[in-house]
């Protein structure tokens, strides 16, 4: 498939990066990513893979803009308040990128859509703000045989792992329950800094980038763990457990 002249100029940074060139940028160009999530993770996510070409971005989000998401959600404007998060993420992505297929999802994303939703896409970020949708995610990829990449935030720190059903560790591996809710504090009652998602989200773009391109490794098997006050990044080793609830190989809903 050949570039025009403006997607020569466009993406000119990326077409003269050594390992990286016209091929993959071809790969990138018929990649399908779906982002799970249009907030503070989903918001950096989505930017970059618009605007590196990603060929096909899904996007899924039934919340509306409100004035306290702008400290961290910068897909979004003063002026988008009261939109709905995927109508703003569109019209932005849009002017940001007119070349690629986005495909805008305005709904909650639950047990009786996840599989539909996931089933036309390369890969899954999980740019979610909970532990009921990250948990469907890692269960439905699982499923699915779909990669995800992982995303948390909890104040000053943040947190990134991609998984490969069936090749790595997933998020039910590492940590094979939710926490109680007295562990965790409802969401949006405080943080994160604004840029932490910012950090984060970058990250889930580069490995959504990396995998559609197959060029360098994915941060499979080691949970990264980024600590914004210490500004420190450390990995934790994970295996895949093979009682997993959600990948082992004796979970009978596997298909």
């Amino acid at each position: 498939m050949a570039f025009s002249p403006e997607e020569r100029t466009r993406y000119s940074r990326q077409l003269n990066l050594a390992g990286f060139g016209g091929l993959a940028q071809n790969q990138l160009r018929t990649g399908r990513v779906l982002v799970v999530g249009c907030g503070g993770l989903g918001s950096p996510a989505l930017a970059y893979l618009a605007a590196a070409g990603t060929g096909m971005l899904g996007f899924v989000d039934s919340d509306i803009v409100e004035l306290s998401n702008l400290q961290r959600q910068i897909l979004h404007s003063t002026h988008d308040i009261g939109r709905l998060k995927v109508e703003s993420a569109e019209t932005h992505l849009r002017a940001l990128n007119p070349h690629i297929t986005l495909v805008p999802h305005a709904l909650r994303l639950s047990s009786e859509n996840a599989r539909e939703l996931f089933a036309p896409y390369d890969i899954i970020l999980d740019a979610t703000d909970n532990f009921e949708a990250k948990y469907l995610i890692a269960d439905t990829c699982a499923i699915l045989n779909k990669p995800y990449v992982y995303g948390g935030l909890y104040e000053f720190s943040g947190q990134l792992l991609s998984v490969i059903p069936g090749q790595s560790a997933c998020l039910r591996c590492l940590f094979p329950e939710r926490p109680s809710t007295e562990a965790v504090p409802p969401t949006g009652s405080t943080g994160p800094l604004g840029a932490i998602p910012g950090v984060i989200g970058s990250l889930q773009a580069v490995e959504a980038i990396k995998y559609l391109t197959r060029i360098g490794s994915l941060h499979t098997n080691s949970l990264l763990v980024y600590d914004g006050l210490a500004a420190e990044f450390r990995s934790v080793r994970a295996k895949p457990n093979p009682a997993c609830a959600s990948c082992g190989s004796t979970v009978p809903h596997k298909e």
